[in-house]
This record gives C-alpha cells, structure tokens and sequence, in this order.
C-alpha cells in the first residue's frame, strides 16, 4: 500500500509504494469513494456522448444481436432450446454476458487507456476498475428492464403454451448471481489489465478471446445438449452455471447441480484473490513502464 512520509519541512510529503504487494488498504480505498462515484459518473457520460441514441444503445444492441441469433441459430440450424422460445432464451443468455463482457472490457485496459492520469495524481488505481463496474451496472438494469418487458409481453399476450414457468426460489438468489457475475469480471480485468501493462499483445488479442469465450458459455446453446463429461468441462467456465441459473429462474429449465455451483463460486474468488493481488504488485510501478 502506498506509504506517506513526512520529510523535513512539514508541508513536504513524499508518497511511495508499500512493499507487500498482496495487501490491499481498503481503508484508504475508502476515502476515495467520492472520486469512485466521478469516475463512475464519467464513464457512463462519455460512454454514449454525442450520439443520436444514447443510452438506446442499452436496449438496441441485445436486441439486435438476440434477433442475429434467433434466425441464424433458432431458424436455420433448429438448435434446441429447451423449450424456451428462442428470442428469450438468447436475449436471457446475452443479459449475462453483455454486462460480463462490457465489465472486461472496460477494466482490461486499466493501466493502458489511464496511463497520462495515473502518472500526474495519486489515488489507488483499483478505483478506476470498480468505477467501470458500477456503471456497467446502469447497462445491466436497462437490459433486465427489456428483457423482463419482453418476458412480460411473452408470458401474456403468446397464444398456446409456452412450455416456460417461474422457478421463485432461484429468482430470489439472482441479485447474488449478479454480485457473482461483477466479482468474476472484476477479477478477469484486474489480471488482464495487470497483464497488458507488460504484454501489449493482448490488447489485440482480448476481442478474439472474448468471442471464443462467448462460444464456450452456453448462450447460443443449452448446457443440456453436451454430454456429461462435456458438461463438467463447460462448467469449468464459471459463466456457465450463472446462465443456466439464470435461465432456471425465468424459465424453470436448466441443467446445474450443486457442485456445477459450487466450483463456479470457488473459480470467482480464486481469479478475484488473483486478480487484486497481481493488480496491486503491478501498480506499484505501472507509471514508468506503460
């Protein structure tokens, strides 16, 4: 944790970087949440400024890439769904994904994309990554808000049976799912901004990877189709068993055991206590390397 030492004079103050790099002043962090809440208000701003649609952008990029889906993977190659109608079992998939996604994306290029502030001011760094997570947060709620109108729209005004019901009691675990899905992009973007601000070969890479992990969640797809041992390797990727809670909850269908749970809970706060630690040991010097 960085270290203030009084110097000769007693206006003077020397500020330098702590030696134990796995250890995280959160009192300190404390201090500072005026400027998280700047910083969050900041990146939601200049987000979508100077834009015809603003905010629209919220509710018109899921939809058209839920309406991509639906007639690339529900009409062309009849992919099953469990039952679900396929506009809604893609448009729940992609709640998830689009805040994980977003959340990478904005913290994975911490030290790079914030390098000219980081070398003029102190203040710790870990809070420009957990202002990109509160605003995504914005995002998220506007998406939920049009999948739970067309979810609505679905369960009232569809003729015949839908094949879907409400699972209440996982309903009411989804604020922690969510609270999982932040922790586990948290995590990813602290090591993978920690990585870049070495490795700049990332930066190019991330996008490619971000779509190969897209296709190894099962969004597109039900967990239910892959075999069981392919289903334990999918379940490798914490996501997984988000999605498929999530699907259960709104749809009464999905295929997730305890223990599919319990390694994605034990795989966030892993790659979370990775990703602070290594943040924390690059930050110390990140100003004279990037």
């Amino acid at each position: 944790m960085p270290l203030a030492v009084e110097t000769g004079a007693a206006y003077e103050r020397v500020i330098r970087p702590g030696r134990a790099w796995y250890r995280m002043d959160w009192a300190r962090l404390f201090h500072y949440r005026d400027l998280l809440w700047i910083l969050v208000r900041r990146d939601f701003v200049a987000r979508y400024q100077q834009t015809i649609l603003g905010p629209l952008w919220f509710v018109v990029q899921p939809l058209v890439t839920t309406a991509v889906f639906t007639l690339v993977f529900g009409r062309a190659l009849r992919t099953p769904t469990d039952g679900v109608p396929p506009f809604l079992f893609y448009l729940c998939g992609m709640l998830v994904w689009s805040y994980f996604s977003n959340v990478l994306n904005s913290t994975g290029s911490t030290f790079t994309m914030n390098a000219a502030m980081f070398g003029k001011v102190y203040f710790p760094r870990v809070v420009v990554p957990l202002a990109a997570v509160i605003s995504n947060l914005i995002a998220f709620a506007v998406q939920a808000a049009t999948f739970l109108a067309v979810y609505a729209g679905v369960r009232l005004f569809a003729s015949g049976p839908m094949g879907i019901e409400a699972n209440f009691a996982t309903l009411a675990v989804l604020p922690l799912l969510l609270l999982q899905t932040a922790l586990f992009a948290l995590g990813c973007g602290l090591l993978l901004s920690a990585l870049s601000a070495k490795y700049r070969d990332l930066q190019h890479a991330v996008p490619l990877l971000v779509q190969l992990w897209m296709f190894a969640t099962p969004i597109i797809y039900p967990l239910s189709q892959l075999s069981p041992k392919a289903q334990w390797l999918a379940a490798v990727n914490p996501l997984t068993s988000i999605v498929e809670l999530f699907r259960l909850g709104f749809f009464g269908v999905g295929t997730v055991g305890a223990g599919h749970v319990a390694f994605s809970i034990g795989a966030t706060l892993v790659v979370l206590g990775a990703g602070f630690a290594w943040f924390h040991r690059v930050e110390r010097a990140v100003v004279d390397t990037v």
